[in-house]
């Protein structure tokens, strides 16, 4: 899961600005946000959906456009 970089291998990831932490705790640590790391980073390269956002929903027209001519506004009429 980890792949290699560019850091050098005695640099940390990351730095725990906590006391009293076991190994096991930063262990576990570790893994959780590498893991949600590596999610973001796959849900970023992913390809985007096509459904339409919500606001591209409420940009769509709510009317059909007018068409201007001879005997086109008799409809509204009752």
């Amino acid at each position: 899961m980890h792949e290699s970089t560019d850091i050098a291998a005695s640099e940390p990831p990351f730095r725990v600005v906590t006391r009293g932490l076991t190994a096991g705790e930063l262990a576990a640590v570790t893994v959780v946000v590498e893991a949600a790391v590596q999610q973001e980073l796959e849900q970023l390269q992913s390809e985007p959906t096509t459904s339409t956002t919500a606001w591209q929903r409420s940009q769509r027209s709510l009317r059909t456009p007018l068409q201007p001519g001879p005997g086109v506004w008799r409809s509204f009429s009752a």
